[in-house]
């Protein structure tokens, strides 16, 4: 099966994330197709704009998190997600989001750094670390505040809880909400008018967009990978460490 399905609609190209029957979560598979057909579409002459959403009734569940449980592939993992984070930070083409359905997680931080971010109003969003015993990624402690504002930001990560998709819209995460079966032309109209301008234009002005913000983005996710790591390093001594029995023995 294919992680990523790819369609172009004249100088618009959709990707499709393809693991439906895991909600689209990302497995290592996932990050590295992504990754991949991102870095395609870039170098290809004839993409204007890059369109992404969902297969079945989800948009990504986020990280999957039965494979990010195997300690074997964990090192793996993170390594594609880096690589997957970088190639999204520097994405030199205008990137549209068509939120089909729940973004947890990375489908929820993975949506700033999307220009334009489209929600079908059934959709809803969700950053669920601090209940994992984590803490924020993908630049999003940056990302988030400067978007929805801080009050905002603050209530999503610290709470774990969910927002719909009109707060969404309300808060700026999203730039437009729509009925569900009209979500995707509505998404390929918007990316159909980018499109129709110069490409040299749209790149110069993708350009400038990224240089305003790339310095603390990338700061960001580097104090964050910092404290995700002595996190998930704390998490993994304290589930490996022998457990006391139920009769109290040490």
């Amino acid at each position: 099966m294919r992680e990523v399905l790819h369609v172009a609609e004249g100088r618009v190209e959709v990707l499709t994330l393809h693991r439906p029957d895991a909600k689209n979560a990302f497995n290592r598979a996932l990050f590295a197709s992504l990754r991949e057909e991102l870095d395609r579409a870039a170098g290809d002459v004839q993409t204007s704009v890059v369109v992404i959403t969902g297969a079945g009734d989800a948009f990504s569940a986020g990280a999957d998190l039965r494979e990010a449980a195997e300690v074997e592939h964990r090192a793996e993992g993170r390594a594609l997600y880096q690589e997957l984070l970088t190639t999204l930070e520097a994405f030199p083409k205008p990137l549209v989001a068509a939120v089909n359905g729940v973004a947890v997680g990375l489908g929820c931080t993975l949506l700033l750094h999307c220009d334009l971010v489209l929600m079908a109003d059934s959709a809803r969003v969700r950053l669920p670390f601090v209940t994992l015993g984590l803490t924020a990624e993908a630049g999003s402690s940056y990302l988030l505040p400067a978007l929805v504002g801080a009050q905002e930001a603050a209530a999503l990560l610290l709470t774990g809880g969910w927002m719909g998709a009109q707060q969404a819209e309300r808060s700026g995460l999203a730039w437009k909400v729509t009925g569900h079966l009209g979500l995707m032309e509505e998404a390929l109209a918007m990316s159909d008018a980018i499109a129709a301008h110069p490409l040299d234009a749209l790149l110069a002005t993708k350009r400038l967009l990224l240089a305003a913000r790339a310095d603390a983005v990338r700061a960001a996710r580097e104090r964050e990978q910092r404290e995700y790591s002595q996190l998930l390093e704390a998490l993994s001594t304290h589930q490996s460490a022998p457990q006391a029995t139920e009769k109290g023995d040490p």
